[in-house]
């Protein structure tokens, strides 16, 4: 019996891994080699950091015309355009620009004026977007895929594996993570998912033998305000703010995009995400600002804590 085969990297500023299990070595190491080249791939064409990237030269557009995309980047555009539709304007693919006014490494509220001249520069539902073509109509705007990217390289990363013919294993990027089958041996692969306030503890493992998880919380990028308030990264893109009604959410869906989407979409939503997100293949752990659980889990995958 071979061992597990491990392999760790860093993509999209986020410690990442693959795991294989049943396979020998040297099949192993060629197959998460091809994997993590596909995520490196979707990490290129889609940075907002790297000046060549598609979004970037998209953004460079902005108040200059639009930009005939590829099919891949295609795709994307119609998922983003279909979440900021279901979540009546919350997610949106234009409001990554507010990442300018907020300083969290610093601990900086944006000036009022700032924080307004960025708000104006915000709204999916004035991008011009024919399915074949985007056009940015002002100048300042851009798109940042941060909300999808990760979890789309997790879904292309997975595909990879098993087009090689890969059945026991997952692909985690930084916390989000899809698994390719159980175990050898039939078992789930179970994983632990933080407490976010306690850094040492957990509040629940999930099971899975197949789909996806993904997390979002107020607690990996924060800063506390003068007044005690407790300002995450994740912003209204109507107000600009951060929200505040759940701790965190983690989400289980048959794709890691679709996982990840939608806990960034109940973390906009706030008390209403508990009956949004209560739909056939979904799973979900939410823990509100008192620290208190809301789970809608059909497949029974949800665990306490003490789970072996």
């Amino acid at each position: 019996m071979w061992h597990p085969h491990r392999q760790a990297f860093t993509a999209m500023a986020s410690p990442s891994e693959i795991v294989l299990e049943g396979v020998s070595p040297a099949l192993a190491a060629q197959a998460c080699a091809a994997a993590e080249a596909e995520v490196r791939r979707i990490e290129r064409k889609y940075s907002r950091y790297l000046g060549d990237s598609v979004i970037s030269a998209i953004n460079a557009q902005a108040g200059h015309g639009g930009l005939v995309v590829d099919a891949e980047t295609a795709q994307l555009l119609d998922f983003a355009a279909e979440l900021h539709r279901q979540s009546d304007g919350l997610f949106d693919i234009t409001s990554g620009g507010l990442r300018r006014v907020w300083d969290f490494k610093a601990g900086r509220e944006p000036a009022p004026d700032a924080l307004a001249l960025q708000l104006d520069l915000i709204g999916w539902d004035r991008v011009q977007w024919d399915g074949r073509a985007i056009a940015l109509p002002r100048h300042g705007m851009e798109l940042d895929f941060g909300g999808i990217g990760k979890e789309y390289a997790v879904d292309r990363a997975v595909a990879t594996l098993r087009a090689l013919g890969l059945r026991h294993g997952f692909v985690n990027l930084g916390g989000d993570l899809r698994v390719l089958g159980p175990r050898p041996d039939g078992r789930p692969w179970v994983f632990a998912v933080r407490h976010p306030r306690r850094e040492d503890e957990i509040c629940a493992r999930i099971a899975l033998d197949d789909g996806a998880l993904a997390t979002s919380g107020d607690y990996e990028r924060f800063f506390i305000a003068a007044d005690g308030r407790r300002c995450c990264h994740i912003l209204d893109p109507r107000t600009g703010q951060p929200v505040r009604h759940w701790q965190a959410v983690s989400v289980v869906a048959p794709l890691c995009v679709a996982a990840g989407a939608l806990a960034t979409m109940a973390m906009l939503i706030g008390a209403q995400a508990a009956s949004r997100l209560s739909t056939p293949g979904v799973g979900f752990l939410l823990i509100d600002a008192d620290g208190r659980r809301h789970t809608h889990d059909p497949e029974r995958l949800i665990q306490p804590p003490t789970t072996p």
